[in-house]
């Protein structure tokens, strides 16, 4: 019996030994098939800010294979010609990978890595969703030569965003069922942070504990700590600010009234385009209650009033004439504009970054119950 114990430990042993990773990086061996003209693979990692080719492995029969390494969990792709497939690995990982250069689905095959497996199962329904609107914007661009190109685009973009809403809410689910892991932190920033604001706040708060060693995850949860006492739900920050007289105008002077405050800037094409849409509303609802406070992102004053005059901007105007480094602009978190915040009677947040057809939508649906 003793002999027997000896002979199954030191068997294990054994095991152990051929069975056993190497821990200080990872393998990626692939067989692919019908490679046509590609000769070569370029394996890519994708950081924070940017993708980029960190090695390359000749094509022989169909077979190549890497050896790299990354200390944490991360996301790589491989370029075969044309075509991009995402891999997650990390040192220890045995991979293996396998795919038909000739599917137009670009399906393929891997083992080895779980979280590899799941990135597969995102990109499974994601490429059904880009199939689609890349024939939308094929169909669209092959008729705009012969046709008005606005009365496509009211054909064609009620389209393609039912498209985009279905496969945000297909992501929302893989991102909910997936939340330990790092595919559903991948899958979550292809959604659109100011139409999903909400819920890529809360996803941030259950990734605290996560991923600690992830710098990407650790960046957005960083970001979106900033973004969530300005997001819908909170208290929207004081200020004051002088309006185009040098008067002190406060937000707090909006107390009890529905106000959006919207950040423009007479430099910025896109909240020049928005504007007529934002005066026709703000006429169309000013009886019922709504008001604006304009917060302009300009250094020029004289532009600045000069674009109020143009636009015809009814409604109260202020400025810190600071850019985005104005203490407005900072404590509201605002990237980009045209940006805007609603807030309610009581100063809470009740939406944001809305404009064209969605901010009527919203004001109907709003002013409708008072």
């Amino acid at each position: 019996m003793k002999n027997h114990i000896v002979s199954t430990s030191i068997l294990a042993v054994l095991l152990g030994l051929y069975s056993c990773k190497d821990e200080k990086s990872f393998k990626i061996e692939g067989n692919i098939s019908n490679t046509a003209d590609v000769k070569k693979v370029y394996l890519l990692r994708a950081d924070t800010n940017q993708v980029s080719v960190i090695d390359s492995s000749e094509l022989k029969d169909g077979k190549f294979e890497f050896k790299n390494q990354s200390t944490v969990a991360n996301l790589f792709k491989l370029r075969l010609g044309q075509s991009l497939f995402d891999l997650i690995a990390k040192n220890g990982d045995d991979i293996k990978f396998e795919t038909n250069l000739a599917d137009e689905k670009h399906e393929y095959k891997v083992s080895g890595s779980q979280e590899s497996d799941k990135i597969k199962e995102f990109n499974t329904f994601s490429n059904v969703y880009s199939a689609k609107n890349s024939q939308l914007v094929n169909e669209f661009q092959s008729k705009v030569k012969d046709n008005n190109q606005d009365s496509l685009l009211k054909i064609y973009q009620p389209v393609f965003e039912k498209n985009m809403d279905a496969y945000s809410k297909e992501v929302l689910k893989f991102v909910n069922d997936n939340k330990k892991s790092l595919a559903a932190f991948y899958a979550a920033m292809s959604l659109d942070p100011n139409k999903y604001e909400q819920q890529l706040v809360a996803y941030a708060d259950d990734l605290k504990e996560e991923f600690k060693d992830n710098a990407p995850v650790q960046q957005f949860v960083k970001q979106m700590e900033a973004v969530k006492p300005v997001s819908v739900g909170h208290k929207a920050p004081e200020f004051t600010v002088k309006d185009v007289n040098g008067k002190d105008v406060k937000l707090a002077d909006y107390k009890g009234k529905y106000v959006m405050i919207d950040f423009w800037a007479s430099w910025c094409g896109p909240c020049r385009q928005e504007n007529p849409n934002v005066v026709k509303l703000y006429n169309q609802y000013k009886g019922k209650g709504f008001n604006i406070l304009g917060v302009s992102l300009d250094e020029n004053k004289q532009a600045w009033q000069r674009a109020i005059q143009e636009d015809k901007l009814a409604w109260q105007q202020v400025s810190d004439l600071k850019k985005w480094d104005g203490p407005v602009a900072r404590a509201y978190q605002i990237q980009a504009i045209p940006s805007n915040f609603i807030l309610d009677t009581e100063g809470n947040i009740i939406a944001k970054n809305i404009t064209g057809q969605n901010l009527e939508q919203f004001l109907n649906k709003t002013f409708a119950k008072l």
